[in-house]
């Protein structure tokens, strides 16, 4: 019931809007097809900014290495950096106030997929 309540507040409150700008962009990315790798990557933000409550971020154990590696930098280098520290901000500002701690709290968990997505996958909590 928690997570349920907690997603519905985060959706009202920005969720939506933040989830539909990572959905745009990965179409934009996709629309090229050099740009689909990191397009597949805006999706998954796109999933857990939307219902971020109940989800964990973990490592998905694939042996890409080096491809892992210089996609992230790309990520890093054209936008990444800036995503991370809208939640990073975003969490600060919302971990002022004791309700809104738990918000603070899921803009944290996402500044690890936002900086680096590529070697991360959303489980259930």
């Amino acid at each position: 019931m928690d997570n349920l309540l907690g997603n519905l507040v985060w959706l009202i409150f920005g969720g939506l809007l933040a989830a539909l700008g990572y959905f745009i962009g990965g179409l934009v990315l996709c629309i090229t097809v050099i740009g689909i790798p990191w397009g597949l990557q805006c999706f998954k933000l796109a999933q857990v900014v939307l219902w971020p409550f109940g989800k964990k971020i973990i490592s998905d154990g694939s042996d890409l290495g080096c491809l892992n590696l210089v996609f992230n930098l790309i990520w890093i280098l054209c936008g990444g950096w800036y995503t991370a520290i809208i939640h990073i901000v975003m969490g600060f500002i919302l971990c002022i106030t004791i309700i809104g701690i738990p918000w603070g709290r899921q803009h944290f968990k996402l500044v690890e997929i936002s900086l680096m997505p590529f070697g991360r996958k959303i489980v259930p909590a």
